[in-house]
Formats: structure tokens, sequence, C-alpha cells
């Protein structure tokens, strides 16, 4: 069975895998490499604060962990919060199992429950499956960036 809960200490390596596991994935998708290099540079570091803070996620099959999702909220100069989804990812071989929605609904109601507004996440360009997926809990794109390489 599919579920989601609040990322431990004990989760960090299965966190690193399941992210690593992501990166090789998408490094050749458009964007993903400079996404990587950018927005992903110190993930390690991410993911243990993450789980230090109560932001980490883990979705789970069977009590294994096979995806996760960071949510955190940002204080916006007029005072409101706006939820932020940092990341959210599940092994290739577990998507479509129900584990990407149940962490989608654990961070959404979170972030909910403090006070958000809204909540903004992140996709890469052509990537029509995470796309549908943020679509299906109501997301829509607000903003696109351009960049060009050298």
């Amino acid at each position: 069975m599919e579920g989601a809960r609040t990322a431990t200490d004990a989760d960090l390596a299965d966190l690193q895998w399941v992210h690593a596991s992501v990166v090789t994935e998408q490094a050749d998708h458009r964007g993903g490499n400079l996404f990587y290099r950018r927005e992903a540079a110190d993930a390690a570091t991410r993911l243990s604060e993450a789980v230090s803070d109560g932001t980490a996620v883990v979705g789970t099959y069977d009590d294994v962990v096979l995806g996760y999702g960071i949510a955190t909220a940002e204080k916006l100069p007029d005072g409101s919060l706006l939820g932020r989804i940092e990341a959210l990812a599940v092994v290739a071989e577990a998507r479509g199992s129900g584990i990407g929605e149940a962490i989608m609904n654990d961070m959404l109601t979170r972030l909910e429950a403090t006070g958000c507004f809204g909540v903004d996440s992140t996709a890469l360009p052509g990537d029509r499956s995470t796309k549908n997926f943020f679509e299906s809990f109501g997301l829509k794109a607000r903003l696109l960036v351009v960049h060009r390489s050298f």
C-alpha cells in the first residue's frame, strides 16, 4: 500500500538514492542538466536540511521509500505565505502506483494548514507527464523561464 509521512534521519540514504535515480533519468531532458547544476546542486545538504526542519516527506510502498517531496512556505514582501514544492521525485519503476499522489496530497495539506494562499512548483520543459501530474492537482503554469546556452 502507498503512503506518505514525514522523513526522518533514517530515511536520508533512501532520499539520496531516489534523488540520484531521478537526476540520472532527467539529465538529458531539455533544461535538466542546468536545473541539476543550479537548483539542485547540493542535494545531499538540502535533503538533510529538509529532514531536519520537517519539510521533507517520503513516499512509500509497503513501507519502502520510493519517493520524496520537499514543501516550504515562503513569506512574500506583503506578509502572505506562498507554498513552494521544491522537490517531488519518485523512482521511475514506482510511478503510477499512487506514491506521487500520496506525497503531493501530504504536502498540499501541510502547506494549506500553514496558511499558504497558494502553491508553486516547477517542471522541466517538455516533461508532459510532470506537467499533467501537477495540473491534476490544479497547478497551472504562471511563469516561464527562458535560457540560452553558449
